[in-house]
């Protein structure tokens, strides 16, 4: 290998190397790092981070189980009779388990 191919070779190598760190330093990475190292911060991160995961989802169940059942109340007014008897052998099954205490 040249002298001057070896030498744009670690040109671009120390570029590459700059861009790394510019993106390492947009991340945070070192307050990251402190928050893992600190067992107290981290707990708390993860807590909060849970709760607000959790939070998430409930509203998100609720929201789609919302609209399953609007949409499950509008197919039994249309009154369509394949799914009408098959919604209508759910809610049976359904009350004959609730019924029989299983």
């Amino acid at each position: 290998m040249s002298n001057k191919t070896a030498q744009t070779g670690m040109g671009k190598i120390e570029s590459d190397i700059k861009e790394i760190n510019l993106k390492l330093d947009k991340m945070s990475l070192g307050n990251f790092m402190e928050r893992i190292n600190s067992q107290k911060s981290f707990l708390t991160y993860n807590f909060l981070i849970g709760l607000v995961r959790g939070f998430g989802m409930a509203v998100g169940f609720t929201i789609l189980g919302a609209i399953l059942i609007y949409l499950l109340q509008k197919i039994v007014l249309l009154n369509i009779p394949v799914l009408g008897d098959f919604i209508s052998d759910i809610v049976r099954i359904v009350q004959e388990n609730l019924s029989t205490g299983r």
